[in-house]
């Protein structure tokens, strides 16, 4: 079953449900019922979400990885927003979720930008095979993108190293990105935990196209430091997954932080994620004296057996404490390691959904509404709510103009926004970096919120 399709089964089992229809009356009857239910009542909305082949309207960009154009206003659109996901994986949930989010906040601008109509296309960057983010598909990607000059801005990618693949070709085209979860610091700053790439080699003489809105690594790596140290760590182990520059930037930020603060590392090392165990590797961890193991990776990477091994092997996370980066905060991860993830920490960039106020608590509750009752808000969804109203609005700042579409980005300053209040800066990096410490159970609840010391952030991001 693919992503839309799920999408739209789960949705029409939640219409099912509400209209007392039951799976045995006939499935294939009942989801035809339903698709003509939702396409003709809209829910709270005056116009229903449709479809270009619903209506006729514009085309999407020429690429199989791509869904199709969704559409909810009057009139005709010929303006076009998308967004660049891992739709595939243990990522699945989360990037359906930020889809989600996207449409409530086109759905809240009438699918305007300005008073121009705007339509929105959800765009894939995972291949099947591997089901994670793909180099090649995510350069095919941006060269759709940025061949199609209907698109105005692209909302994504998730995965710092499809950001980089991506940027370049972006760029070049004086195409707006606008990232709801991209922490490697090298997008946007140079640092000495650039190997890959730096902001030299994805913009060159050209004026910067890409934002976030979420804080770099270098506050992750620095807050989870200060974090370990209050959890009694003094000699953390630090393990991250092979050939994979993001999860090697997050490591860097953890070890450069944690010598800035006077803790002692001890030990620094990779591992497979194609590997069918890692007792080898845990048993060194053990034998090292650490008191405590960090995660920099992603849950698709192997995550779930590294977590059962790491808690089979060295001890349980309530006696050696297991702290992960973000790739680890989301709901896959306790589904992948089931009990072994109990009790560990993971953080995301940024204010949990919980904490959001005013219209970040508004989407919240309207995200609450559409997905299923048993999902949580997962934690990045309302920071691509953010990305799409802060493009949104440089579209229209910009009168439409593709070109002048990325400066108006970097000069967003917004006031009581979904997260707050906050600036663009130059880097294009939010102004302020608050980070979230979740600890797992049944789901990822929060724990404590850090803002780390500038001094420390500095060291990290060095």
């Amino acid at each position: 079953m693919t992503w839309m399709q799920r999408r739209f089964s789960q949705s029409a089992s939640r219409l099912l449900r509400a209209l007392g229809v039951h799976a045995r009356a006939g499935i294939a009857g009942a989801l035809a019922a339903a698709a003509l239910t939702l396409a003709s009542c809209g829910g709270d909305q005056d116009v229903a979400t449709t479809t270009a082949a619903d209506t006729g309207a514009i085309a999407g960009v020429d690429t199989e990885a791509c869904a199709e154009v969704e559409y909810g206003g009057e009139g005709e659109p010929e303006a076009l927003i998308i967004s660049d996901l891992p739709m595939r994986g243990d990522s699945a949930v989360r990037s359906e979720q930020q889809v989600e989010a996207i449409r409530i906040v086109l759905e809240q601008n009438d699918w305007q930008a300005g008073g121009e109509p705007v339509a929105f296309q959800a765009c894939d960057d995972t291949i099947e095979k591997t089901e994670l983010w793909d180099p090649a598909t995510c350069r095919s990607n941006a060269e759709a993108y940025a061949g199609d000059d209907r698109v105005l801005g692209v909302i994504g990618t998730y995965n710092s190293g499809c950001a980089a693949e991506q940027i370049p070709i972006l760029n070049e085209a004086g195409v707006a990105m606008v990232s709801p979860g991209n922490t490697a610091v090298c997008l946007t700053q140079p640092s000495e935990t650039c190997e890959d790439y730096d902001p030299d080699s994805l913009y060159g003489e050209g004026e910067r196209n890409y934002a976030r809105v979420v804080p770099n690594d270098a506050f992750q790596g620095a807050a989870l430091v200060e974090f370990a140290r209050e959890q009694g760590a003094k000699k953390p182990f630090v393990l991250y997954a092979a050939d994979d520059p993001t999860s090697t930037g997050q490591a860097s930020t953890f070890r450069n932080a944690a010598e800035q603060v006077g803790l002692e590392v001890a030990g620094y090392e990779t591992w497979d994620p194609e590997a069918n165990d890692y007792v080898k590797l845990f048993q060194q961890v053990l034998e090292s004296g650490a008191d405590a193991v960090v995660l920099a990776g992603l849950t698709d990477q192997n995550g779930g057996k590294v977590i059962d091994e790491k808690v089979f092997i060295v001890g349980p996370n309530d006696k050696i404490p297991l702290l992960a980066f973000d790739g680890f905060t989301q709901q896959a991860t306790i589904e992948e390691a089931a009990e072994s993830s109990e009790g560990m920490f993971a953080s995301i960039t940024g204010r949990a959904p919980e904490e959001l106020s005013g219209a970040g608590q508004e989407l919240v509750s309207e995200l609450e509404a559409r997905i299923s009752g048993s999902d949580p808000v997962e934690l990045y969804a309302p920071y691509a709510g953010e990305a799409a109203q802060i493009l949104l609005d440089a579209i229209a700042e910009a009168g439409g103009e593709r070109a002048e579409v990325p400066a108006a980005l970097l000069a967003t300053e917004r006031s009581g926004g979904i997260l707050g209040s906050y600036e663009i800066e130059d880097t294009g990096d939010p102004s302020v970096g608050p980070v979230t410490i979740f600890e797992a159970g049944e789901t990822f609840k929060r724990s404590d919120e850090v803002t780390p010391d500038e001094e420390t952030v500095a060291a990290a991001g060095k």
